[in-house]
């Protein structure tokens, strides 16, 4: 808006104060403006001159600049506290100081230095569509609620409008909001559930007619509330990853009641009662169905011991589907019996639907439903329309085509399924099947390998936002950076002129800060450094236009485009945190040698044209330029001076000395004395300064310290790093969009197949490359641990282990699918979604090979008894093959 820089920190002073009182917000950044100081900018010739040094600067002010309380005193029976009020009120105050008064000559503050009210030297500067505005970083708290913390904020945001503390015309934009693209998630995820739990219903429909599988159907929302308020009491909250393992467990969760219910008409038909039938039927199947859950926990126990980064991020998996199942089988086993002896009806193609007894239920869902809508309890409500609206498409629809599905369908596809079961008994056929499905799973893993699909560490998408980061040489100050970076926000603006429609925001932040996405990143906020962040519009307003393409200009447009310029192009990560795409650690014990090496392997990899770096980088920050003072002990303590005198006068002189605070109603802004820049950054007037002080005698003594000391240019490295005791180095870069980091890697690691390196001193991949191979490793092995425990619980239920190893066959034979699937569709390995599908997949085959040869044993077992006879399996099969489907 329309506001000086005094007033638009005041503003955001108010807001920084609202924010920081939310519990989910680590703090609040300023960026743009510094804070305001009092600076005392000492005219270094008058005050050597007047024989005054910056402690006497300081001394003056400090004992001016007072507010103490005296104790109390009693007067006419009132206790009053004494109060000494000697604070500055406004800057003639300080300029009025007297610093010196010896033989009548008085030196007033204001004789030797210039005083004003001002900012101090920008360590940030922030743009906003070109225009220089003021930002706020806020920065949340590990393991808070996001989308919470963004509420408040917005809340905050309103009232403070409302309340008149900011005003209505102060234009505040939001930037690379992470909640935004996280609300946008969930929503998915949701629309996503209700579409998956309609599919689900529908099914259900076709098999079991409509009133049945809304009943069935009734598992799914009990089941998940049961598992909210599990969560709830954990402390959990819902975000992306729960709503991900609701959707991977809505399939199973009417397993077992579609069992159940399936076994009731079974019974039915014999000519049981309601009552009967629910308590035989549940009690037949009740130990293969407990055993299948059994199976399916046992799948995703192991993930709960998942320890990497990766691990904490998907510990909620394995947790949610333990809890959703169990609460799925308690409703299969106590709560869908209940209900079917009250609302279960025989199967009859031929009967019609009521439709003046559904419609009257449906009015009535309808009539209930109104309150909940008013009062904003929506969940509740749109389930209930949900089920109005089934049983409208049940009546006027599906009524028909479920008739269709039951008496010829349904009967054709049995038939077949028969003739099937019977050709593959006859002979030697089985031993034919078995050794076909052997060789179709070979056939499938080699046709994947002749694929040779792209393996991915986690799933990606094209960028809501891109950072591009810049590091200018070390030592480069602020001013020069922003002049080079307004020269780059022109160019960026040319490059996304074509496709300006889709671009929500250009953000620039300078110096202090400047903060990488990447933690693992070593650029983290200085004079050096400037980001550019791209923030787009949501994706449904993107009319097409691929956002990676435009990442992908950018990269090709500035790596390597300025020579020194180290450019870093980062987009939003849909996954945990995780290192470098491209990360090498080279460690030993001496430096130097490691830095040989490290431009050694630099040197390899270049040579080498490897296509998708995007620009390797050292985290080291070497040639950072330095100035060394090399002080003469013995002359300085000659002349009655120590190294820390030395010390702290080019100090003062240069970064400054706090002499106070300068209080303006709530506010304090800090007293600081300095050289005037004119002096400043003069080497020669920083090495000829005197040091006044006085000696033992009382005499006033002053040195230069050009007398003491000498100075050299030098350079220096920005920090060393220590891992397991050995000093060490990485070499790191990005991936250019459209590149695979597993094959990149996988040509840089062939590149320095001859490279050899001194005993003692090693290189090896980590980053991104070690959490995958540490991922995979976890996966493989949580995969043989849930087989493990699979067959030890069907090893206890069969009391058999040739049964429980036809049903780990089926197991591993249903992975042709996947290996054929990802084949054939050429699709990339995705490791952590693959690995946790496979778990899942183990689960549902064994759930659904249980079923079926505990129900062939149960039904052997039976006609032995009734008839003593031996017969052939493909009955029961047969029958079990609706509840399969």
């Amino acid at each position: 808006g329309d506001f000086s820089l005094d007033v638009l920190k005041r503003y955001a002073d108010k807001l920084e104060d609202k924010f920081e009182t939310i519990s989910e917000i680590s703090k609040v950044n300023i960026q743009g403006i510094n804070d305001k100081e009092i600076q005392i900018n000492v005219d270094y010739p008058k005050m050597e001159a007047r024989k005054i040094s910056f402690y006497d600067i300081q001394n003056a002010i400090m004992q001016e600049n007072i507010s103490l309380s005296a104790g109390n005193i009693k007067q006419d029976g009132i206790l009053r506290t004494i109060r000494i009020d000697g604070e500055f009120k406004s800057v003639d105050n300080i300029r009025n100081i007297i610093v010196k008064h010896e033989k009548g000559n008085i030196v007033y503050l204001s004789d030797i230095a210039e005083i004003k009210e001002t900012y101090a030297d920008p360590n940030s500067i922030t743009r906003l569509n070109g225009k220089p505005v003021l930002s706020l970083q806020i920065i949340k708290k590990s393991g808070k609620n996001l989308l919470s913390a963004s509420k408040q904020i917005y809340q905050i945001i309103d009232d403070a409008r409302a309340e008149h503390l900011i005003p209505s015309n102060l234009h505040i934009v939001t930037t690379n909001d992470q909640s935004d693209s996280i609300n946008k998630q969930l929503n998915n995820l949701e629309n996503s559930m209700i579409i998956s739990i309609l599919f689900v219903v529908l099914i259900l429909f076709l098999f079991l007619g409509l009133r049945n599988a809304l009943f069935v159907a009734l598992a799914i929302p009990l089941s998940m509330f049961s598992s909210f308020a599990i969560l709830g009491w954990m402390g959990e909250k819902i975000n992306m990853i729960v709503l991900f393992a609701l959707i991977l467990a809505l399939g199973m969760l009417v397993d077992n009641s579609i069992v159940i219910v399936e076994n009731i008409h079974r019974w039915l038909s014999r000519g049981y009662t309601k009552r009967q039938a629910a308590r035989y039927a549940t009690a037949e199947v009740a130990v293969p169905i407990i055993a299948s859950t059994a199976t399916t926990l046992a799948a995703f126990l192991p993930l709960l011991f998942w320890q990497s980064i990766m691990g904490r991020f998907m510990h909620l998996i394995p947790v949610v589907l333990i809890i959703v199942l169990s609460s799925s089988l308690f409703v299969a086993l106590a709560i869908v019996p209940v209900f079917s002896e009250i609302f279960i009806k025989q199967k009859n193609g031929k009967k019609k639907t009521n439709k003046r007894k559904s419609l009257i239920i449906a009015g009535s869902l309808v009539i209930i439903s109104i309150p909940f809508y008013i009062t904003g309890i929506y969940g509740f409500a749109n389930l209930l329309s949900i089920v109005v609206i089934f049983i409208l498409l049940g009546i006027f629809v599906l009524e028909r085509i479920g008739q269709w599905f039951s008496t010829t369908f349904l009967k054709w596809l049995d038939n077949i399924y028969e003739k099937l079961i019977r050709f593959s008994l006859q002979g030697k056929m089985p031993y034919l099947f078995f050794i076909a499905t052997f060789l179709l799973l070979i056939f499938s893993l080699m046709l994947l390998k002749w694929r040779e699909p792209k393996i991915d560490f986690f799933t990606d998408s094209d960028p809501n936002y891109i950072n591009m980061l810049v590091e200018m040489p070390v030592g480069t100050d602020i001013i020069t950076t922003d002049k080079f970076m307004q020269k780059l926000e022109n160019e960026v603006n040319n490059i996304l002129l074509p496709n300006k429609s889709i671009v929500k925001s250009i953000l620039v932040n300078i110096g202090k800060g400047v903060r990488s996405g990447n933690r693992f990143s070593s650029i983290q906020g200085g004079d050096n450094t400037g980001m550019i962040t791209i923030t787009f519009v949501d994706y449904s307003k993107r009319n097409g236009i691929n956002t990676s393409k435009i990442m992908n200009d950018l990269q090709t447009n500035f790596i390597g485009k300025y020579p020194g310029i180290k450019f870093t192009l980062e987009k939003d990560k849909k996954g945990p945190p995780a290192g470098n795409p491209i990360n090498i650690e080279i460690s030993g014990k001496d430096f130097n040698i490691l830095l040989t090496y490290s431009d050694s392997i630099i040197h390899i990899i270049d040579t080498a044209k490897i296509k998708g770096i995007e620009g390797l980088q050292l985290d080291l920050k070497i040639g950072k330029p330095e100035l060394l003072i090399h002080i003469n002990k013995d002359a300085a303590q000659r002349f009655g001076l120590s190294t820390k005198q030395i010390a702290a006068q080019i100090r003062a002189a240069l970064y400054g000395i706090k002499a106070g605070d300068f209080k303006v109603e709530e506010n304090k802004y800090p007293i600081q004395i300095r050289f005037s820049k004119k002096y400043r950054y003069n080497i020669s007037d920083l090495i000829n300064q005197k040091i006044t002080f006085r000696n033992k005698r009382g005499k006033i003594m002053q040195i230069p310290i050009s007398a003491v000391a000498q100075f050299e240019y030098s350079t220096t490295y920005g920090s060393i790093k220590r891992k397991d005791l050995n000093r060490t180095v990485t070499i790191y870069s990005n991936v250019i969009e459209g590149f695979n980091a597993n094959e990149i890697n996988k040509q840089i690691k062939a590149s320095l197949t001859n490279l050899k390196l001194p005993a003692g001193y090693e290189y090896r991949f980590t980053g991104e490359q070690k959490d995958q191979k540490d991922a995979m490793v976890f996966l493989q092995r949580a995969m043989i641990i849930a087989l493990f425990f699979i067959l030890l619980i069907l090893v206890t239920q069969f009391n058999s282990i040739i049964k429980p190893l036809i049903i780990l066959f089926s197991v591993l034979f249903s992975t042709i699918g996947v290996f054929g699937g990802l084949a054939i569709l050429n699709m990339d390995i995705i490791i952590i979604m693959t690995g946790v599908g496979l778990v899942s997949l183990a689960g549902i085959v064994v759930n659904n090979a249980i079923v079926l040869i505990d129900y062939i044993e149960l039904l052997k077992i039976k006609r032995r008894k009734e008839l003593g006879l031996e017969e052939d399996s493909f009955l029961p099969e047969k029958e079990a093959l609706e509840c399969i489907i």
